[in-house]
């Protein structure tokens, strides 16, 4: 840390949020940092709740924040080193934090003999302000879908984020526009789960703090607009042997998918309601969240097939991997990837069945009529209906999650949206 004139301790909150604190190199060598338990009651708009795992009627403890000196990492800004600490409470991993709950998992999958990689694929939009001070789309008049350059990004916004990224040790895989402008997708290294999550934490608040610089937005908004494309976050996995290799392949199988592959699909199949609400955890996420819409709508999976919820890229050896497309970026990554994890375990563990892989378009038709629930409510319901996931995840992050998301889904139903008061009020 000698290299640092101060430390920037950030983590992750139960709604993604990069919560953090400064401290300078004499006060940062204590590897420790305290924060109030109540921010996990806190809703976007800064409610704070008496929600399970608050805090907020037992006094408001801290918890504590723990970091080593050697995880402290090269930062985006000056003289500042930034590190991802352990959160516990009363001497514990707090049970409700994400990042706990990866952790959890992937030692759970070590106990098998597997170690869990991660390769994460977000997508966003850009926002630029207007002359009267509104954000509006990115001005991107040549852009195209998998477009490069100045034609998709004229003011060189994306490579001042790589550029960055690089000079904080954070790989980037690729960067193209999406379908949609002014939409882009960001891929980040193939790495061990928890490392990729961190990654993917670091590089979105990094990336976010880069454009606000520039003047403009950087948006994971699931649905940001409504007439143009969602924006998804695809999770891609595999398992590796203590050997080191693959066993999501097998060479001897005709389509060289192993059986801890298909047993991990029929897990993430079975659970597909109930996964929703960790994975698409805002009211927006069900706007994105269509038939028709190539984003992880079905209860289904097929080979290289992208109407399909679970996708098994045609690559085949140590690149073999299951591609899960449901998850939005308004998720906790660490949940999210926590959440896919859990399913496909239980998916090994239970002999669940597997249908068979889609054939059919999934725009104007598909072999199952299992979707994903309609809306938030009825997704946090699907969630606390599964009992064995929500066990498996843990029901202290699940009782948190809901209770916080119920309340996000009421204020929702009770507000007047702008289209009801332009639709109605000058008519009746």
């Amino acid at each position: 840390m000698k290299d640092y004139r101060r430390v920037r301790v950030l983590f992750s909150d139960h709604l993604g949020l990069a919560r953090g604190k400064y401290q300078p190199i004499n006060t940062a060598v204590s590897g420790e940092a305290r924060f109030c338990i109540s921010l996990y009651g806190l809703t976007y708009d800064k409610q704070l709740l008496p929600v399970p795992g608050s805090g907020l009627l037992d006094g408001l403890p801290d918890v504590v924040a723990k970091f080593k000196e050697e995880d402290v990492r090269p930062s985006w800004e000056a003289d500042t080193g930034v590190v991802i600490p352990d959160i516990e409470f009363k001497g514990e991993p707090l049970a409700h934090c994400g990042r706990n709950v990866l952790k959890k998992t992937i030692a759970q999958f070590e106990e098998m003999g597997l170690t869990p990689y991660v390769g994460i694929e977000l997508e966003a939009y850009v926002f630029q302000k207007d002359r009267y001070g509104k954000w509006v789309p990115y001005d991107t008049p040549g852009a195209y879908v998998y477009g490069t350059g100045s034609t998709v990004d004229p003011a060189g916004l994306i490579d001042e984020v790589w550029e960055q990224a690089e000079a904080c040790g954070i790989e980037l895989e690729s960067f193209n526009s999406e379908f949609d402008s002014p939409q882009f997708e960001l891929t980040l290294k193939y790495d061990n789960a928890l490392e990729a999550v961190d990654q993917i934490f670091l590089f979105k608040a990094m990336a976010k703090e880069i454009f606000q610089q520039s003047g403009y937005l950087l948006s994971f908004m699931p649905k940001p607009l409504s007439k143009n494309g969602g924006s998804g976050m695809h999770v891609n996995f595999s398992f590796n042997d203590k050997k080191g290799n693959n066993v999501i392949y097998d060479k001897s199988a005709k389509d060289g998918l192993s059986d801890i592959a298909k047993k991990s699909i029929s897990g993430l199949v079975q659970h597909h309601e109930g996964m929703s609400a960790l994975l698409a955890p805002t009211v927006n996420s069900y706007r994105r969240l269509l038939p028709a819409s190539l984003s992880g709508y079905w209860a289904n999976w097929g080979y290289d097939h992208r109407g399909v919820t679970t996708r098994i890229p045609d690559e085949r050896g140590a690149g073999t991997r299951i591609e899960f497309r449901m998850a939005d970026c308004a998720a906790n990554p660490y949940t999210a990837v926590a959440t896919v994890l859990q399913a496909a375990k239980l998916g090994i563990e239970n002999d669940y069945e597997l249908p068979d892989a889609e054939t059919l378009d999934c725009l104007e038709s598909q072999s199952t009529d299992r979707h994903v629930p309609d809306n938030l409510a009825l997704a946090l319901e699907a969630l606390n209906a599964d009992k064995v996931l929500c066990q498996a995840v843990g029901q202290e992050l699940v009782d948190n999650h809901t209770a916080i998301k119920e309340q996000e889904w009421q204020d929702y139903a009770a507000h007047t949206t702008d289209w009801e008061f332009d639709q109605y009020l000058k008519y009746i």
